[in-house]
């Protein structure tokens, strides 16, 4: 990530830019070199899990810890974009995969669509707020992190990190694979939970030494934009380079997948209620994603106690939830009118 940062501000790309995408994207280079590696493999379901569950970490793990540690106000204006985008991406991957298997094809207007995405943040930069744009500058511009070493550090840097990577990522996907057949747990399983909690380490530090600086635009931006190049890039790359895409089972389409949009959806609310993920939000997020692996983990062990744990996640939790976000946006509603009512 330094040394990709140094060169993207070789290349004249602003903090800004540097860090919705550069940074964005590095933090997400585990689990692109993991499901690529998978997918020419042909463990889809490692490549395709590996997806599915980091997506599910980022906001549930990610976003909650960071909250946790202090509330996150949303002020960054591309995350208005980018939150919807997230989840009609999470969408999408319901009608991509309804056939059995991301093609070569959909991956590459998957990779189009990173490209466009990427195209739109370069524009849209102008519109970013003064006191944002600061905040990237504080954070990534020659005063940050990796300070301008010249572009041989920076190209060196960056091939050994490379490097690194693709090895790790290929020592990962062999211990993914004998984990599964030694726990005797489908390699669906293992991509959901230890695959994709391992290549979302990045977006975990990244977030959470953002929250600690109070750096809240740089914490939610890296969480929002890790999942949509998870989605447009990572899934996108790895079913281009797999001969035949990459395959997806009946079981994630059916159960993780939903998961991911659930997800994906609990955003919306969370940012627009006070532009700010609170404390609670964020201990409401890691609550769910301990729930979410309790329940991955009693089906893969087809656990007696499992009807049990689903009807009260579906029967008291969830509605409770539910409940609990449309009562606070309806005040939040209400009192953005009164604000206005009272301004007039």
């Amino acid at each position: 990530m330094r040394g990709a940062s140094q060169l993207a501000r070789a290349a004249g790309l602003s903090p800004l830019i540097i860090g919705l995408t550069v940074v964005s994207f590095g933090t997400s280079a585990p689990e692109l070199a993991t499901s690529t590696l998978a997918a020419l493999r042909g463990q889809g379901d490692v490549a395709f899990g590996n997806v599915v569950g980091s997506n599910i970490f980022n906001v549930l793990v990610v976003l909650g810890a960071s909250a946790v540690i202090t509330p996150l106000v949303v002020a960054q204006k591309l995350v208005w974009f980018d939150v919807p985008l997230m989840i009609g991406l999470s969408v999408a991957v319901v009608a991509l995969g309804w056939d059995g298997s991301v093609s070569r094809l959909e991956g590459l207007l998957l990779v189009m669509g990173l490209v466009a995405m990427v195209a739109y943040s370069v524009r849209s930069e102008r519109n970013e707020a003064p006191e944002v744009i600061q905040e990237y500058e504080d954070e990534y511009g020659d005063r940050g992190p990796g300070r301008r070493r010249g572009l041989p550090y920076a190209v060196g840097v960056t091939l050994a990190g490379l490097t690194v990577l693709v090895l790790g990522s290929r020592l990962f996907v062999d211990g993914a694979v004998a984990a599964a057949r030694v726990l005797g747990v489908s390699e669906l399983v293992i991509g959901l939970t230890i695959v994709a909690a391992g290549t979302s380490l990045p977006e975990l530090v990244t977030s959470i030494v953002a929250a600690m600086k109070k750096e809240q635009d740089i914490a939610v931006g890296n969480v929002v934009g890790s999942n949509v190049f998870n989605i447009l890039g990572v899934l996108g790359i790895a079913a281009l380079a797999a001969p035949s895409g990459v395959a997806v089972s009946e079981v994630a389409l059916g159960v993780d997948v939903p998961v991911m949009i659930a997800t994906a959806v609990a955003c919306l609310p969370i940012f627009f209620t006070g532009h700010a993920v609170l404390r609670w939000e964020g201990l409401v997020l890691v609550g769910y994603y301990a729930a979410y692996l309790a329940f991955v983990v009693l089906d893969a062990t087809r656990h007696d106690s499992l009807p049990l744990f689903s009807g009260f996640m579906l029967a008291f939790v969830l509605p409770l939830t539910v409940l609990t976000m449309i009562v606070v946006t309806v005040r939040e509603v209400r009192s953005r009118r009164a604000s206005q009512d009272r301004t007039v």
